[in-house]
């Protein structure tokens, strides 16, 4: 049974995966066999993720590509096939985030989260999805965020564009699931990371930052996720081992959504 999680023989873009989830992730699919191919926005973040990948002891294909741009993306993915192969896995984790009063958020920094959170996956797996078809399957991978599922104050565009994602997961899955094409989503929680580290530093008193402590109370297993939380979740739905898992999200919370939290 175990032969089903291997991905040996197969290609996987994980685009924004010069650090971070998407590092993190792209680290377990190719501890599992894959060829990783990954994309950031400058040559300066390429070399950067080339230098971690290689560190690691993984043979990565880093590729400038603003997954916002559709002719850039298919051009990155005729690049891909070329150079490396058809690909057979995508997980489409770049994202962004701005933290702003929805009141005091001007239109135009909704309309970036919403193009690079829900547009750039829509153009990313388009570009994909033929060639795929043409294989006989593929597996497809959206990082939707507990935002898929909850409000909170300042997130508005994130978790309106992850909301939509949700939705989008669901509807590639009813759309190609006939061409042996699952796509599922999966949902982190709070995840520590550079993007987080904000969020838990310590306070001049040497106190947990209040958000710190508010997380690890809505929590129940009491703590952050890592990165690597989410390698195993990422290889099962990149294997074999799902062909029958479709337009699900997997949220990777530590229980947050299950949990009505601590009476006061």
């Amino acid at each position: 049974m175990m032969a089903n999680f291997s991905l040996k023989g197969k290609v996987a873009l994980v685009t924004g995966a010069s650090y971070g989830i998407g590092f993190a992730i792209a680290s377990a699919l190719a501890e599992a066999g894959a060829t990783i191919v990954f994309n950031d926005l400058k040559q300066a973040f390429v070399d950067k993720g080339l230098a971690a990948y290689k560190e690691a002891g993984i043979a990565a294909h880093g590729y400038v590509c603003d997954v916002t741009d559709e002719d850039a993306v298919h051009a990155l993915v005729q690049q891909i096939e070329n150079e490396v192969g058809v690909i057979d896995m995508l997980v489409n984790n770049a994202g962004i985030i701005k933290r702003i009063p929805m009141h005091e958020m001007s239109a135009a920094d909704f309309r970036q989260v919403i193009d690079v959170d829900l547009n750039a996956p829509f153009i990313v797996t388009k570009a994909v999805i033929p060639s795929m078809i043409k294989k006989g399957g593929g597996k497809i991978i959206n990082i939707c965020s507990m935002m898929s599922e909850l409000g909170r104050e300042t997130v508005s565009a994130y978790a309106a564009a992850k909301g939509g994602l949700k939705m989008l997961t669901r509807n590639i899955a009813s759309e190609y699931g006939a061409y042996n094409i699952q796509c599922n989503g999966i949902g982190p929680g709070y995840i520590a990371t550079p993007q987080t580290a904000p969020l838990r530093e310590k306070q001049p008193d040497g106190s947990a930052h209040p958000f710190d402590a508010f997380i690890i109370a809505k929590t129940p297993a009491a703590r952050w996720g890592v990165p690597e939380d989410l390698a195993g979740p990422a290889v099962f739905l990149a294997s074999e081992a799902s062909n029958f898992v479709n337009g699900h999200i997997l949220y990777v919370d530590g229980g947050i959504l299950a949990y009505i939290g601590k009476q006061p």
